[in-house]
């Protein structure tokens, strides 16, 4: 019997080479996988380098209807060639697209996973039309899988779809944490010195980090803000703010205001996108995290297996990984006061913060271990193809 198919659809490839890092390999072993998102050297070598099949269509985060129509009627040619028995996307255009195009071309397991809604921010016909996108998109799938459980009670709340339909692998998270890799003993004393050195980061700096992109909604604008405010109280203690991560121009751009107080001021050390994080996280002393609204984010469970306690604010996600005042402290979002008062608190609170960051390793590897992630998922797979009458035999 051949062995069934399973596609996997997102809209950029960094999705499949971060979002769900190593996922596709561990389904390899048994499916015969293909991967289909945009910009097509860059799928090609997470092809090559994976050793899975892929499919290159034009995508995009933006609102583009004709290019997405377009891309819709090749991804059902390409579908009704291949015959795959799952179909599973992420994030909101790979959805739309992929699950519609995945009932035009009868495809029998049609899953989408929601790991964050821009629409959480919208407002107005921006906000009707991104509502209209998840209805359909969930109509158009078998089953949905958000990726917390506060994304699965804001589609209930929303009645995007039948309860029925939903379902939360394990508890949470899309992918896991592989806390062997991001583990604080692979970094010694010695080279966490140099490294900060290399920065411009003092033995006795207090440092803050923050990892992701650099737009408004991930509260950028009031970390900056916040910041600002700390260096202008000069703390007993001197303190750097870490900013890993790409800079976006074009959707949610940051104020000009923050832009200029992240040049100016020599304590704000932003090193853009980096490969591997693991390093500015293994030199930083608390992650702080204030973004407006999430899924299930990586960086907080990254930064969690890595030692660091955490600043989130009081969103789906954020506080389901964080416990206030047990591995982190949890803020209002868009709440620069609140903000201040929790990163001075990190300094000045070392009892506090002795806590927090013993427990916010243990608290991760206990939870979040990807491989479990991993197999549940599987699991899942192989109880909806028994379900169509499919078999998966190795």
């Amino acid at each position: 019997m051949a062995i069934p198919k399973l596609i996997r659809i997102t809209t950029v490839p960094i999705s499949l080479e971060k979002l769900l890092e190593g996922q596709l390999t561990y389904m390899k072993n048994h499916f015969e996988v293909t991967a289909i998102s945009a910009d097509v050297e860059r799928l090609k070598v997470y092809g090559a380098k994976h050793k899975v099949k892929v499919f290159p269509v034009e995508m995009t985060r933006q609102i583009t209807p004709i290019k997405d129509l377009k891309t819709l009627l090749k991804l059902v040619r390409f579908l009704k060639k291949e015959q795959p028995a799952i179909v599973h996307t992420h994030t909101p255009k790979a959805g739309i697209v992929g699950m519609l195009a995945s009932k035009l071309a009868g495809v029998p397991i049609r899953l989408h996973t929601v790991a964050g809604l821009p629409l959480m921010e919208a407002t107005g016909k921006k906000r009707k039309l991104l509502e209209t996108v998840e209805r359909i998109t969930y109509q158009c799938a078998t089953k949905v899988y958000p990726n917390s459980k506060g994304l699965y009670d804001f589609i209930v709340a929303q009645n995007f779809t039948v309860d029925k339909k939903l379902k939360i692998i394990v508890k949470g998270s899309s992918n896991g944490i592989d806390t062997h890799y991001f583990d604080p003993e692979l970094f010694t004393e010695e080279a966490k010195y140099d490294f900060k050195k290399e920065l411009g980061i003092s033995a006795t700096d207090f440092v803050y980090v923050f990892v992701g992109r650099l737009v408004g909604d991930k509260g950028i604008n009031e970390l900056v803000q916040a910041f600002s405010e700390i260096c202008r109280l000069k703390q007993s203690r001197a303190a750097k703010l870490l900013l890993v991560g790409s800079l976006e121009t074009e959707l949610d751009p940051l104020e000009a205001s923050t832009l200029k107080l992240i040049k100016e001021n020599k304590n704000i050390i932003a090193v853009g996108y980096q490969q591997d994080v693991r390093p500015y996280l293994a030199i930083s002393d608390v992650l702080v995290f204030p973004s407006y609204r999430e899924g299930f984010p990586n960086v907080v469970m990254q930064a969690g297996a890595m030692g660091l306690p955490s600043i989130v604010t009081e969103i789906n996600g954020c506080n389901e990984i964080i416990e206030d005042s047990k591995n982190g402290l949890i803020i209002p979002r868009k709440n620069i006061e609140a903000l201040v008062n929790a990163m001075i608190k990190m300094i000045d609170d070392q009892q506090l913060y002795l806590k927090l960051k013993q427990n916010a390793r243990p608290m991760i590897v206990d939870r979040y271990q990807r491989e479990e992630v991993w197999q549940a998922l599987l699991e899942e797979y192989k109880s909806l193809l028994q379900e169509k009458g499919l078999s998966l035999d190795n």
